[in-house]
């Protein structure tokens, strides 16, 4: 096991927007609520289904503030860190330490590519200087950017404070990756959820995905540590036509994963911030032939 606590599933708030274009705070605040009373192990924002890169640094922090406030300590919390420099990171963190994160997840700068030993570089100072564990988000192929396995070696290494991965990889990469990072990382993997049970079979910690089916995704990690391996089998099997559907980009998984949350969770329309992902009517038949099962979140 790794040397943190932090375990299970996570689902990452997808923003919710008004007409006049603002985020929706009662939106916002029945996600989390939903998360849960929906058996969640924990609760992560500001990644890429949160359209970070579409936020301000104002709306980010209020994301931040709103998230905390409304789990009020109930689950261990995860914020993603978003900024061009080690500074911006720095203060990010220190921020969400202080509204009582119980860890962060480290993006690469967004609009300036690093050589792996900068990036290197860059993760380790803002880590020791984090007041909370860290994570590194290490996704190239949704980021642009990222570490090799050789360069995630060095860095847990070199600063013990990253003492999480979240992952954006196939259970055979994360079954490597785990081997070479050894038990004292804990890793999360993400993509909506695509190979739940194997990737715990790998050695991941736990899951990242979107809240459309989580709570589905928490029976399967609680069947799995209980040792109810075939019935996590199943239950994953229910919702991989859902997942396969989704995740063939981000902008597809934002577009109709929010759709079926807003659903599930009893709000109005999808207010879409551009760029984005507009659906069709054969993607929305596709959304409901695949979600057609899972019921309105508990509230």
């Amino acid at each position: 096991m790794a040397t943190t606590s932090f375990a299970g599933i996570y689902p990452i708030l997808y923003a919710f927007f008004r007409e006049d274009g603002r985020l929706d705070r009662e939106a916002m605040r029945r996600q989390v609520e939903a998360c849960i009373r929906g058996g969640a192990h924990g609760i992560a924002a500001l990644g890429l289904a949160t359209e970070v890169q579409k936020l301000t640094p104002e709306e980010r922090h209020e994301v931040m503030e709103w998230c905390l406030a409304d789990v009020a300590g109930r689950v261990p919390v995860a914020i993603t860190v978003f900024g061009e420099t080690e500074a911006i990171q720095l203060d990010f963190v220190k921020a969400a330490a202080d509204l009582g994160a119980s860890w962060v997840i480290l993006q690469p700068p967004p609009r300036r590519p690093l050589p792996e030993d900068e990036l290197v570089r860059f993760f380790g100072a803002v880590a020791d200087a984090s007041p909370v564990p860290v994570a590194i988000q290490n996704a190239p192929q949704f980021i642009g950017a990222g570490l090799s396995d050789d360069g995630l070696v060095r860095l847990c290494r070199e600063h013990p404070n990253v003492r999480l991965l979240k992952g954006e990889s196939s259970a055979l990469e994360i079954a490597r990756t785990h081997e070479l990072l050894g038990p004292e990382v804990a890793i999360f993997n993400g993509r909506a959820g695509l190979e739940l049970t194997d990737v715990l079979r790998a050695g991941c910690a736990g899951m990242i995905p979107a809240p459309e089916c989580f709570d589905v995704q928490v029976k399967i990690f609680e069947a799995f540590r209980a040792g109810r391996e075939e019935e996590a089998d199943r239950l994953y099997a229910s919702i991989l036509p859902l997942i396969v559907f989704l995740m063939q980009s981000v902008p597809r998984f934002i577009c109709y994963g929010k759709r079926i949350t807003t659903r599930r969770l009893g709000l109005g329309p999808v207010v879409d911030r551009e760029p984005c992902e507009r659906p069709t009517p054969l993607g929305l038949a596709c959304m409901e032939r695949w979600s057609r099962d899972l019921p309105p979140f508990a509230l």
